[in-house]
């Protein structure tokens, strides 16, 4: 029977499964560097671009949160060679490249279940606090917070 075996329990025996889940949140910054361009080549010999679906994929990485995380070159390179099998997949079909990308990636925390096995969390930011309504005849909530303070401070 294929799987992971059952599903952990609630309340962890040993000390090494009850890590803190680490988050990190995107803070919208573009990270890492562009792809480089003159690396790949046609049957012919001739330069030719990055596959849509691969430029898109990297543009994805650079924006995710996991990049604020990837603060090595290193890190860049590993996903670079990583870029360049998405490439051969969606190119020219080689989609027994296929497995080796989802190897790699999931090392970087691709799917929810490899951010779980990592013990990395994407936080959301939370949007922006509304601005406060202007004072004025319909403002009651001020009001009403002054003559609860005043029967709390008066009962007392």
């Amino acid at each position: 029977m294929a799987g992971r075996g059952p599903a952990p329990a609630g309340a962890h025996t040993r000390a090494e499964n009850d890590r803190q889940l680490q988050s990190v949140i995107s803070d919208g910054k573009l990270r890492g560097p562009a792809l480089p361009s003159g690396v790949l080549f046609d049957a012919d010999g001739n330069v030719r671009p990055w596959h849509k679906m691969t430029q898109k994929w990297w543009e994805h990485w650079r924006r995710s949160p996991q990049a604020t995380q990837m603060l090595t070159d290193a890190d860049w390179d590993f996903l670079l060679d990583t870029a360049l099998l998405h490439d051969q997949v969606w190119t020219n079909g080689e989609w027994r490249l296929a497995s080796e990308v989802r190897l790699r990636v999931q090392k970087f925390g691709a799917t929810p279940e490899d951010r779980a096995r990592l013990g990395v969390e994407i936080g959301r930011r939370l949007p922006a606090a509304p601005a406060a309504p202007a004072a004025g005849p319909g403002a009651t909530v001020t009001s009403i917070d002054a003559s609860r303070r005043a029967q709390i401070t008066d009962a007392g």
